[in-house]
């Protein structure tokens, strides 16, 4: 099998389509379509079921794609042991996270974990959708939850606790809520859809104080944290959360500060091979570090 287009077949099956490929590989659709054709006729079997919406592995596809993955992870796991010169940290490390978090607290932090670590170069991920480790889409991960992938080492970064926010000008014109009760005069803003929500039951402040888990009715929806933050800044209603996206941040209150919503675990996630590997102890000591510096 040609090695070129066993790439190409491996990106095509974990994008899903031929459109969607493209920007992974660089390459032009047409140009993909072809270099799987062609691996296609030296099989001699059909890799993929094309139809409106995408393409499907065939069963020969699924055992194609499975053997592809097992090499592609094993070759990562070679280049990272190789690329730690005498367990100096050194190389590139790429880490991902949610959006709202990584724009918000880990990115102000890098700056000095690069002047610790001059020889390592960093790429930050940030997607709301987990990235697959075992292929090394990305090094390392904070993820929101704790992940069921049996080939990971992980462990509890932080408990990430939530509350309802609203902005001065907006509690100014529609006055604070002192009670649970007086949240039913208000407007929210929810999580929308599109995304995987970063938080477990993102709608626990619309059914706060709500019998027979019915809920409030929203103003406005917005498929990202981050984006939540922003619509309340602006006056457009409440919001739940996370507490760290607030600190600091102007214009922005706590509501009925005595009432959590459920906390998110956050947990620092790598796969095994990539255990030994120094650049990852590194950022994984500096993150631990920067944790007990700071409470949310």
């Amino acid at each position: 099998m040609d090695w070129d287009k066993l790439k190409i077949f491996h990106a095509v099956a974990e994008a899903g389509s031929f459109t969607s490929a493209t920007v992974n590989l660089n390459l032009s659709q047409s140009a993909i379509s072809r270099q799987i054709q062609s691996l296609e006729d030296d099989l001699k079997v059909k890799l993929f079921e094309r139809h409106a919406r995408g393409l499907t592995l065939t069963e020969n596809g699924e055992y194609v794609y499975k053997t592809a993955h097992d090499v592609i992870s094993k070759l990562k796991e070679v280049e990272a042991t190789l690329g730690d010169q005498k367990n100096k940290p050194s190389g590139k490390l790429t880490v991902t996270t949610v959006v709202s978090f990584g724009t918000t607290w880990l990115t102000p932090r890098i700056q000095e974990f690069m002047q610790l670590n001059p020889e390592i170069e960093v790429e930050l991920i940030f997607d709301d959708k987990e990235l697959d480790l075992s292929t090394r889409q990305a090094d390392i991960g904070i993820f929101m939850r704790r992940p069921k992938q049996l080939n990971y080492i992980q462990k509890k970064l932080i408990d990430i606790n939530y509350h309802i926010y609203g902005s001065n000008k907006y509690l100014e014109k529609y006055g604070y809520p002192k009670t649970v009760g007086d949240l039913n005069k208000h407007k929210f803003i929810s999580y929308g859809k599109g995304n995987p929500s970063p938080v477990y039951n993102p709608d626990w402040a619309l059914k706060l104080g709500i019998k027979d888990n019915k809920k409030r009715k929203t103003c406005m929806k917005v498929n990202s944290v981050y984006g939540l933050l922003l619509a309340v800044q602006s006056g457009v209603g409440l919001a739940a959360l996370p507490d760290y996206l607030t600190v600091n941040q102007p214009n922005i209150v706590k509501i009925l500060p005595n009432i959590e919503g459920p906390i998110t675990e956050a947990h620092f996630v790598y796969p095994q091979s990539m255990k030994n590997v120094a650049r990852v102890q590194a950022f994984r000591n500096f993150l631990y570090s920067k944790i007990s510096e700071w409470k949310f």
